[in-house]
Formats: C-alpha cells, sequence, structure tokens
C-alpha cells in the first residue's frame, strides 16, 4: 500500500544510519567480532567460566586466576610501554590499564610480601611467552590482546566481579580490584570510541588477517589457564 510504501524507506534509513554509526559493523572490527566467533563460545563454556557462574569456584581457585592475569597483564603492558609500533600506542589507554589494580589484588590475596609469593604457572609461561615473541617480532599482533583481554575485561569484568565478590563473601572490591574500571564511566561509549580507533589504523589486509589468526590464539592461551585452574576445584 502507499502507506507501506512511504514507511519502508525510513525504516531503511534507520537501519543504515545504525549500520554506519556502529563501528563494529565494518573494518577490523568486524573482521575480529566475526573472526572470534567461535573463540567466544568456547571460552564462554569452559567448565571454570560455567562453575564461577553458578558461585561454586573457591577463593584459592580465584586468587589463582588473578595471579595469571597479573603475570598477564605485567607482560603486556610493558610490551605496551616499551612499544614503538603507532598502532599498538593508538590504542593503549591509560583507562584501560590493569597492573595497578592486580597489585592491589594480590596484596589482598597475599600480603604486603606477595611478590616473593607468586610464581607463574606453566600456561602462564607459555602466554607471556607469546606476548614477548611478537613484541619482538610482529608488534601490530600486540592489538589482538588489546582487543581479547581488555574489551572482554569491559564487557564482562562488572558482571564476574560482582559474581566473585557474592560467592566467595567478599566486600566489593576486595581482590576484585581487577574487574573495577573506575576511570571509564560510560562503557559503551568508550568501546565504540576504541572500536572506531581500530578501524582507523594503517594496516595491510595481511596485517589485519594476522591479528584475526592471533586473537584466536589469545582466545586459547586464556583458556589454558582457565583449564589449568580447574584441575583443583572441580576435579
Amino acid at each position: 500500500t502507499a502507506e507501506e510504501s512511504s514507511s519502508s524507506p525510513l525504516e531503511t534509513d534507520a537501519t543504515a544510519a545504525e549500520l554506519n554509526e556502529n563501528p563494529r559493523n565494518s573494518g577490523l572490527a568486524l573482521m575480529l567480532d566475526d573472526g572470534t566467533r567461535k573463540s567466544h563460545s568456547m571460552a564462554e563454556n569452559t567448565a571454570f567460566v560455567s562453575g564461577f557462574f553458578k558461585g561454586i569456584a573457591t577463593q584459592s581457585a580465584f586468587a589463582n586466576l588473578v595471579t595469571s592475569l597479573y603475570f598477564v597483564y605485567q607482560a603486556m603492558e610493558t610490551e605496551f610501554d616499551n612499544a614503538s609500533d603507532a598502532s599498538v600506542k593508538d590504542l593503549d589507554y591509560t583507562e584501560l590499564r590493569r597492573v595497578p589494580s592486580l597489585e592491589n589484588d594480590m596484596e589482598f590475596f597475599y600480603g604486603p610480601d606477595w611478590k616473593n609469593a607468586i610464581t607463574p604457572t606453566l600456561a602462564t609461561k607459555k602466554y607471556v611467552s607469546r606476548i614477548q615473541d611478537i613484541a619482538a617480532t610482529q608488534p601490530e599482533l600486540l592489538i589482538a590482546h588489546q582487543y581479547t583481554r581488555y574489551l572482554g575485561d569491559l564487557f564482562g569484568g562488572q558482571m564476574m566481579g560482582g559474581m566473585a565478590s557474592k560467592s566467595l563473601g567478599l566486600e566489593p572490591g576486595q581482590g576484585t580490584s581487577f574487574y573495577r574500571f573506575d576511570d571509564i564511566k560510560d562503557t559503551k561509549s568508550f568501546i565504540d570510541t576504541w572500536y572506531s580507533n581500530l578501524n582507523k589504523l594503517d594496516l595491510s589486509a595481511e596485517q589485519k588477517e594476522a591479528i584475526v589468526v592471533e586473537a584466536n590464539l589469545v582466545f586459547a592461551l586464556n583458556i589454558d589457564i582457565l583449564e589449568e585452574l580447574e584441575g583443583s576445584p572441580f576435579k
């Protein structure tokens, strides 16, 4: 009908505008989201994560997870500090940095002498080694680590931190500083800006494909850490 034909273009225009405004619908952002979809599912279905959301994680298991993350982020952020690659620098926001928060968590779980109380696991050493290797040889691949870890932390961190506090009987922020992004007031807006800047990077098609491949490897490295933790609380 005439009524239908008059409304359709408006709906189409609105949809087109939404697609154009959402940076996740184009460029490297879309490539990464699409290219890691299967890995997302695997990570979400890992036994530790499903156990964590059911509130059955132990404080020991959670402390081990946070300890592994401390070593991972220490390696990541050291390489970001040392990086000369412009693409890596463009996506490195101080608001995202996690090491200071993780240091607070380490002190909560292990006391003031925590640096002498912790050692990286085998899976953590493998993860850290990968970060250091690509930083020296293909630094643009660090973008995959920024994407996988930081955006995952932003998307799910508040929920996971709240679950940890509730299931472990912790006061808000105790041992869960890692999951708090106090300097980011509007998570959605921040993520959209990050994706927009990701899409503006001057990268070749080959580099973009390699970053997607690396992002899937990062998921696998994280799953290795989670599966290592499974052994204690779940088996």
